[in-house]
């Protein structure tokens, strides 16, 4: 305190009252956060439970599963088993009924008395051998003989 009464500091000293007050509070904060920590805890631990009982259930029901697909691999194999004697069995009766019931038909000729139903003669295909083996085959894509169909190059000499 000042002597000169109207005059009074721009800064009080730190007195033992302030300190214990924030303590007080910083006592607080800490509790809250303590408390806090511990409901997330409590509900982290909660969860815990769940996933570890979850885990259990899944568990049991592989175990299952497995046992299940075991049993009907050893039933299905039984039965492919059995399917293939009984085919081994039944392949005799299969081949007598096919032999019995076989469809036969006679040969057939072709109806050839329209004029549009006439076989044609053979082409006489000797002349274009002859001028094809007498030496390589030239490509006339880009001559101007490419564009008649009916050209037939020259024999080689």
């Amino acid at each position: 305190m000042s002597l000169i009464p109207g005059i009074s500091r721009s800064k009080p000293k730190h007195r033992a009252a302030d300190a214990v007050a924030d303590l007080r509070d910083e006592n607080r904060r800490l509790l809250t956060q303590l408390v806090g920590a511990h409901d997330y805890i409590a509900i982290q631990d909660q969860q815990l439970a769940d996933v570890r009982a979850k885990r259990a259930e899944a568990e049991q029901v592989v175990v299952c599963i497995a046992a299940d697909l075991e049993e009907l691999t050893e039933q299905r194999d039984l039965l492919l088993a059995k399917v293939a004697a009984l085919r081994a069995q039944l392949a005799p009766y299969l081949a007598t009924d096919a032999n019995a019931n076989a469809i036969t038909v006679p040969a057939a000729e072709r109806d050839t008395t329209a004029f549009e139903d006439q076989a044609t003669a053979p082409i006489d295909v000797r002349e274009l051998r002859n001028r094809f083996t007498a030496g390589p085959v030239v490509s006339l894509h880009y001559s101007p003989q490419a564009a008649d169909p009916a050209h037939i190059p020259a024999p080689a000499a």
